[in-house]
């Protein structure tokens, strides 16, 4: 079995990196570190050593996630996993993980969605910079979630293949994952829509007063609250949904349930009702998760030019 240590990264296509880099920065509390090679820059994501990448593109949306393994063994594991159900992946040189403070990468795309997952390990000798909260305690990069129309597809290859284990699922609409041993409620979902997309990308918060203050910071800036503040039912974290410059869905989150490694509940299949979604009983405005394209990864190849109409 092959086993995780956490989400580490999330990288992001915007449109203006000047005008998204200040919204990271300055409405959504990321910490600035720096430009990269690529073009792209790069945020620190909390107290827990997350980091945030943007690039610039014509179309929004994921470019890429990062899961850090346990240890070194853990990818003789995840190599076996993948050899054994046929499943193609790049190797990161050693230029790149010098690069980008990594001691070793390994990159698929998943199959349905074309979604690039980077499995690695961080360089342990790298002193990353200490963060500073400034508008919202941070402490860690929390999920992201993808929509597609092959959603069952998705889920059964990222619990069959890559050993997710299922913390609950609404029916039909989404299920949520965890990358065992990490105990939170969930660091992967997938949710049923009609393209392959991002439907957003969650901060954990330290406080429940980071949400308070934050709805009052997001309506004095303009920002869109499309959902919330409320609270799910399946993770019973409180919750606020917000559009980032390009309307990208982002999330705040206080509160979550945490799994033991050993004799963990089992998953619950929620109701497809919004009851299952807000106990506080609120509504979705129709601009979340609308926007962001996964851009495509193929393996050998690397990104692909991401359409309109991906799906």
């Amino acid at each position: 079995m092959v086993r995780y240590q956490k989400l580490v990264r999330v990288e992001l296509n915007v449109t203006n990196l000047d005008l998204s880099s200040k919204f990271y920065e300055e409405i959504v509390g990321l910490q600035w570190v720096g430009a990269n090679p690529d073009g792209s820059v790069s945020f620190l994501c909390g107290t827990d050593d997350c980091v945030v990448v943007l690039h610039e593109s014509v179309i929004p949306g994921y470019r890429s996630l990062g899961l850090t393994l346990e240890d070194d063994s853990a990818f003789d594991a995840l190599h076996r996993q993948l050899g054994e159900h046929g499943v193609a992946y790049d190797v990161a040189s050693p230029e790149e993980c010098d690069a980008r403070g990594l001691v070793r990468a390994t990159r698929i795309a998943e199959p349905h969605t074309h979604a690039a997952f980077e499995f690695c390990l961080v360089h342990g000798a790298a002193t990353p910079p200490e963060f500073m909260p400034t508008v919202a305690k941070i402490q860690r990069l929390g999920h992201v979630v993808f929509c597609t129309p092959q959603r069952a597809e998705a889920v059964a290859f990222m619990h069959g293949v890559l050993g997710f284990a299922t913390s609950d699922d609404i029916d039909g609409m989404i299920t949520l994952m965890r990358p065992p041993p990490s105990p939170y409620h969930h660091g992967i979902g997938v949710g049923r829509g009609p393209h392959h997309g991002l439907h957003h990308v969650n901060f954990m918060v330290s406080e429940i007063d980071d949400i308070g203050v934050a709805i009052n910071r997001f309506k004095r800036a303009g920002v869109p609250i499309v959902f919330g503040p409320g609270r799910h039912p399946a993770s019973n974290s409180v919750f606020l949904y917000f559009l980032d410059p390009d309307g990208l869905t982002l999330e705040y989150s206080f509160g979550m349930e945490e799994f033991p490694e050993v004799a963990p509940r089992q998953p619950r299949v929620l109701p497809a009702r919004p009851e299952s979604l807000d106990d506080w009983g609120g509504t979705r405005d129709p601009r979340m998760s609308a926007t962001g394209l996964v851009q495509p990864y193929r393996v050998g190849s690397g990104w692909q030019t991401p359409t309109e109409d991906a799906a």
